[in-house]
């Protein structure tokens, strides 16, 4: 199959080496000339070009840019395009997405390959990226059977986990899971930050070992998909944070009003509750 990817980033760049690797033609498209010259180098693509034009003999195209620039990307595509092209994107929002792309092209579905690295650009591009991670497809009463089936046969040649829900179901619960981690995570460095004591907080900046890391770590990445999670997602992550704004309040008045036994079932509860949202990590460890 002929397969297209626009932004040769982490996510595009290890598309394209995967699918190289299924026997797949890869026509990549990137704005710079360098980051072309770069994907063919690396062996992550077979074409490069910086001009969507040259993607109108593709059968299936990845949209790998940034989600604020998704539906433009597709605007500026589609006159290129031969009729019966298949087109997703990789967005970690789906409800505005596919709204505005299903109007702008008849075989468009929506997908979100929940796998990536702190790391940015071609250069982050790597094989295997997508093995044991999920991959959600987001189709729409109006989306084509086709279209789901072929994204879904090549979601599943990169090892990945397939789920299918409607893209409103996606976005609550992607906001619970990933985007409220990143905004709480965000609030405790800054939180820290804002000790006034410089003692206490030079201190504190020196002691920081695993538990600050690993839960500081998300907000601490991009700051700009930072902002288009909660722009493109502000009803679902609203709703999340007020949940968790409630848990938050629970606890405070838990340790305000000296009720530890609640606070110690609270605890207990949560350590059992745990265990459910991370079985996707025991299982790539078992399978590592």
């Amino acid at each position: 199959m002929k397969i297209g990817i626009i932004g040769l980033g982490l996510i595009g760049g290890s598309l394209g080496l995967d699918l190289r690797k299924c026997g797949h033609i890869i026509y990549g498209v990137s704005r710079k000339e360098s980051t072309c010259r770069r994907a063919l180098e690396k062996g992550v693509v077979n074409h490069a070009n910086i001009n969507l034009s040259s993607l109108s003999t593709v059968d299936f195209i990845f949209i790998c840019t940034p989600i604020g620039l998704i539906s433009q990307t597709l605007k500026q595509l589609t006159p290129h395009l031969n009729s019966e092209a298949i087109i997703t994107d990789v967005g970690s929002v789906k409800t505005s997405i596919v709204k505005e792309c299903e109007l702008l092209w008849p075989n468009f579905v929506g997908g979100h390959p929940m796998a990536g690295t702190a790391e940015q650009g071609i250069e982050a591009a790597q094989e295997n990226l997508f093995k044991n991670a999920p991959y959600v497809i987001t189709p729409t009463e109006k989306t084509s059977k086709n279209s789901i089936n072929i994204l879904e046969k090549l979601a599943q040649s990169l090892g990945s986990i397939v789920h299918t829900c409607s893209p409103e179901i996606h976005d609550q619960s992607v906001a619970w899971i990933s985007h409220l981690p990143v905004i709480i995570s965000a609030s405790l460095i800054a939180a820290c930050s804002e000790e006034k004591e410089k003692n206490i907080l030079k201190l504190a900046q020196k002691l920081a070992s695993s538990g600050f890391r690993d839960t500081s770590r998300v907000g601490g990445g991009n700051p700009e998909l930072g902002v288009m999670m909660a722009k493109y997602n502000q009803t679902a992550l609203l709703h999340a944070l007020q949940g968790y704004r409630e848990q938050l309040d629970e606890i405070t008045e838990y340790i305000k009003t000296e009720q530890w036994d609640s606070l110690e079932k609270l605890l207990m509860i949560t350590q059992k509750e745990r265990s459910p949202f991370i079985q996707l990590e025991k299982s790539s460890e078992n399978n590592s």
